[in-house]
């Protein structure tokens, strides 16, 4: 079973790219006559595109089931199970605002980012392995990480769209978004990651609590963690309070994105209690 998780792994990478493909094609018609031409099967093209991007995501939870099966707890135990499962967040948030925005263009700021994560999880080690002590938390193992990803996954959705905003003066795509939706977008998204991140907080304090004995310590990715909630928070005040919009907010998003980015990778960098993940 494991090596077919495997398979259904690679497959994800391959629709993924295909989604990715396919949103070019129908984003990058290049004159209307193109598009009139085309009129008629720019509607299938996207029911592919978002197809691909629900198979993928299919398949993306199929391998996390058969490795939580296989190990027992949930998928979060390592780098390559959180790169993956990180992928499976920002691809559920994607449809979702996709889906609830009809912002297709979305896709092309957001997919390469899955791409390159699941990238560098195959080249991760894969090897199922006990857990070390301080995981050892079924219940706020799967809790406190999944969190973290369905917020992490919003995040990346909150940069696509800051990046799209920014970009939005250079990019030539015919009947594009207008800027407002794109910050409107990045908004919402980042009014669903700050939530989630203090959920995440709050669970990994006491997690903390349970296997290192203190609620908080400022290790490396628990300082991270809190500057990348400082940076949502930040925004959210300064749109509600300060009605900040434009490039301002956007760039702040992108700062916020840079910081999940930090979060997730800086402990190989600094160590730490969670150097283990």
């Amino acid at each position: 079973m494991l090596e077919i998780a495997q398979y259904a792994l690679v497959g994800a990478i391959v629709f993924v790219l295909l989604s990715f493909i396919v949103e070019i094609l129908i984003v990058t018609a290049r004159n209307r006559e193109v598009q009139r031409e085309t009129g008629q099967t720019r509607r299938p093209m996207a029911f592919y595109a978002t197809a691909f991007a629900v198979v993928a995501l299919a398949l993306l939870t199929f391998y996390l089931i058969v490795r939580m099966i296989h190990t027992g707890h949930g998928p979060f135990a390592n780098q390559h199970e959180f790169s993956v499962s990180f992928s499976w967040g920002i691809l559920l948030a994607l449809i979702f605002f996709v889906y609830r925005y009809r912002l297709r263009v979305l896709s092309l700021a957001v997919l390469p980012v899955v791409i390159i994560l699941l990238a560098y999880s195959t080249q991760l080690d894969t090897e199922i392995k006990p857990l070390v002590p301080a995981l050892q938390n079924n219940l706020l193992l799967t809790f406190h990480v999944g969190f973290a990803v369905v917020a992490y996954g919003a995040a990346c959705v909150s940069f696509g769209a800051a990046v799209l905003y920014l970009l939005h003066p250079y990019l030539k795509l015919k009947h594009g978004p207008r800027p407002e939706v794109l910050d409107e977008v990045g908004y919402r998204a980042a009014a669903v990651t700050f939530p989630l991140l203090t959920i995440m907080i709050v669970l990994g304090s006491v997690w903390a609590n349970t296997a290192w004995g203190r609620y908080w310590g400022w290790d490396p990715k628990e300082t991270a963690a809190f500057v990348t909630w400082l940076i949502y928070g930040a925004f959210l005040h300064a749109r509600v309070v300060r009605d900040w919009r434009g490039n301002k907010a956007a760039w702040l998003l992108v700062l916020g994105f840079i910081a999940v980015l930090f979060a997730y990778f800086g402990n190989h960098f600094f160590g730490g209690l969670h150097s283990y993940a």
